[in-house]
């Protein structure tokens, strides 16, 4: 089993509401972010886990994982429901580009069949499927090759493109990147700092998992922990001003009682 190298993202982020305002990111982010609309849901249960599903499809998965095969069509596979492999558009039997950085068993290669007979040109892609002409199985294993010039995945390498919090995705442009900032309506940009994080595929189950219900999902991903931090911090600094309050509260004068010093006419002890 093996992933990919992790992508790098640059972050321009605003440190005083710690959120993300956008992400610069190239060819390989934003293949990524187009290419978890091509998952079919039970792909997205299997690695998130019905848990973690939002609303009923969870609970949809498990029923699935729970009919008896007797309820079943006899040429129907529960697998084929409950655990589909991902088969982008741009994979082949020669080259395989995973822009989902998932782990390799979990991408399928496109595979194709034909008849053994010469002149049988109709293909598949079970090699169990019946010849139309002469119904021999289609089993002999044919290759589908991309071409040396094509470019793989989505979107082309030479752009830069400009990513919100909320996986809007557009071109890179001084234009793009002001208009987006005023509509932040940040009253100071000193607190406006750029942050380079890697995206590898812990962050990217994350990322599907948070864009499912958030509509701040990079600030989800790359911002929690910190904010995490800071609250514990607020918490900690609330804890200690309340210790201190009660270590510097005065004396309940109710309950004390006065003691007369010897020699000091007029004057008071207190106890």
């Amino acid at each position: 089993m093996t992933t990919q190298k992790p992508i790098t993202l640059k972050l321009l982020v605003d440190k005083k509401s710690n959120r993300v305002l956008f992400a610069e990111a190239k060819k390989d982010f934003v293949d990524f972010l187009l290419a978890l609309s091509t998952l079919p849901l039970g792909y997205i249960t299997r690695f998130l886990t019905t848990k973690n599903m939002v609303g009923s499809f969870g609970d949809l998965y498990e029923s699935v994982e729970n009919f008896e095969d007797a309820y079943m069509q006899p040429n129907v596979d529960k697998d084929a429901i409950l655990k589909p492999v991902w088969a982008a558009s741009f994979t082949s039997s020669s080259s395989t580009y995973n822009p989902l950085l998932l782990p390799s068993d979990s991408v399928a290669t496109i595979k194709y069949y034909k008849c053994a007979q010469y002149g049988h040109l109709s293909i598949t892609s079970d090699p169990q499927t019946q010849c139309p002409y002469c119904k021999s199985a289609m089993s002999t294993k044919i290759n589908y090759v991309l071409p040396k010039t094509a470019e793989q995945g989505f979107v082309k390498g030479a752009t830069t493109f400009m990513v919100t919090d909320s996986l809007k995705v557009m071109p890179m442009s001084a234009i793009s990147s002001i208009s987006v900032l005023k509509g932040f309506n940040i009253p100071d940009l000193s607190y406006v700092q750029e942050m380079e994080v890697e995206f590898g595929t812990k962050e990217g189950m994350k990322l599907l998992k948070t864009a499912l219900q958030s509509k701040t999902a990079l600030s989800d991903v790359f911002l929690w922990e910190e904010i995490q931090i800071e609250m514990m911090q607020l918490d900690a600094a609330h804890d200690d001003t309340e210790k201190n309050c009660n270590n510097n509260v005065p004396p309940d004068l109710s309950t004390s009682t006065l003691v007369m010093e010897p020699g000091i006419e007029g004057m008071a002890r207190e106890d």
